[in-house]
């Protein structure tokens, strides 16, 4: 008997990069005595202590659950939500007064949800989302989703582990090319930890106005930057008097998961100046009629707190994750002089690239389902496996064009400080259990 037909989307469908380890790993039969999985930003830190509250009295007088009612908000989110996004950019010293705000189930489905809004039509070249490769993975992923083209400039991991963008004029020439509906920035950037600054923006947001581009920013790690004397950095912060123009096509993607440590909340926001995209956004979201109740009403009690609650707050995460990087930053290079290792300058995350240390024909997946589903060494008399992110999901490259993620991959900084401290030895020791076994 015949069986019904997958859609060729379907057929087509791999895990993501960043979930690779972790299924190859729940297959595995015979497991190690000890993981550690540093392959997806799972954090796990408590969350913000009056988030925390209202998470754990959701019966309170006070609560609208008390009563043990579920019911939709509305579609565009609470106007609580709404503003807990506002006053966490208030705090930091943005003008929200003409900012929209339209709450999601998490920035994933923000991303989703501004592909149809910024690209052509489904199916079709028109309009494409231009990224910065590496990028986040998931914004190629729902492009592919919702049949949004992709183009991409490249950036080169050089050996003092900095990311170099390309130069304006380079990124000029791909646009008169494929004329992108909007340009994707990252500017505490997943996947490299790398810090952009305000005159890179600048020029980019210049190239959006010339070439009447919407401009994106994926701000979910706004706050998380190392560099001492650096500012706080968004999109936020460039207005007309900056670059003339630029007010009226900026959108931001915003989340809980990674500054609030709520990654299972999924509450997320698209904040734009463009009223017209606000309204076609919540037309086109009243198809999902709004996002988790819950997690709206736990994320709503920040817009409640004060600049310095937030200052504070953000303040104990960079403190904490800094001094984290960079001890696995200075572990990796002592381990192995011969890595890669991307600068720690924000984010939680960092590549590290092997090209340097192995054998011709390394291939960045090959070791990380070999780390999930058989590698094991001994650490501290326990026998443990890593699990990381391999970066070759990250490139929108072409079939057939050479992958600089072939020998990258991506840690995230989401376990125990005593388990990262464990990461560089690991990686480094089962690298070399795998080039020796092929």
């Amino acid at each position: 008997m015949s069986k019904p037909i997958l859609s060729a989307h379907f057929e087509s469908r791999t895990p993501s990069a960043v979930r690779l380890a972790q299924m190859k790993y729940d297959e595995r039969k015979v497991k190690p005595e000890a993981v550690i999985n540093v392959g997806i930003g799972n954090v796990s830190l408590p969350t913000n202590p009056a988030m925390m509250k209202r998470m754990f009295a959701l019966d309170a007088p006070e609560s609208p659950f008390e009563k043990g009612v579920l019911r939709y908000t509305s579609t565009a989110g609470s106007i609580e939500t709404q503003d807990a996004f506002k006053n966490i950019l208030e705090c930091e010293g943005f003008d929200t007064s003409k900012l929209f705000v339209q709450v999601t189930d998490g920035g994933s489905t923000g991303m989703e949800l501004l592909l149809i809004g910024v690209c052509g039509p489904a199916g079709t070249d028109e309009k494409p989302l231009m990224m910065i490769d590496p990028a986040y993975t998931n914004y190629i992923s729902f492009a592919e989703r919702v049949g949004r083209k992709t183009i991409t400039v490249k950036r080169h991991l050089n050996e003092d582990g900095k990311f170099s963008l390309p130069e304006l004029d380079e990124i000029e020439e791909v646009i008169k090319e494929h004329n992108p509906g909007a340009l994707l920035v990252i500017p505490y950037d997943n996947p490299t930890g790398q810090l952009y600054d305000y005159e890179t923006l600048k020029g980019l947001a210049r190239l959006c106005v010339k070439y009447n581009m919407w401009m994106i920013s994926d701000e979910a790690y706004r706050e998380l930057y190392y560099v001492e004397g650096r500012e706080l950095l968004s999109i936020w912060g460039i207005t007309d008097a900056d670059v003339p123009g630029i007010e009226g096509r900026r959108i931001s993607v915003e989340t809980a998961s990674k500054v609030w440590n709520a990654c299972g909340l999924r509450i997320g926001a698209l904040i734009t100046d463009s009223e017209e995209f606000n309204n076609r956004s919540v037309a086109e979201y009243t198809a999902n009629l709004c996002a988790n109740a819950i997690g709206q009403y736990i994320f709503g009690a920040l817009a409640h707190e004060s600049k310095e609650q937030i200052a504070e707050w953000c303040k104990s995460l960079r403190d904490y994750y800094q001094k984290l990087i960079f001890e696995v930053y200075n572990g990796l290079k002592k381990q192995e002089p011969g890595l890669i290792v991307s600068s720690p300058d924000a984010t939680i995350y960092s590549v590290i690239d092997v090209r340097n240390v192995v054998k011709p024909g390394f291939d960045a997946i090959d070791f990380v389902l070999y780390c999930a589903g058989e590698g094991s060494v001994n650490i501290d008399g326990v026998e443990t496996t890593l699990l990381v992110a391999p970066l070759k999901g990250f490139y929108d490259i072409a079939k057939g064009e050479n992958n600089p993620g072939s020998t990258q991959f991506r840690i995230s900084f989401v376990e125990s400080p005593e388990n990262m401290a464990k990461v560089p030895e690991l990686f480094v020791k089962l690298l070399r259990q795998y080039e020796a076994s092929r």
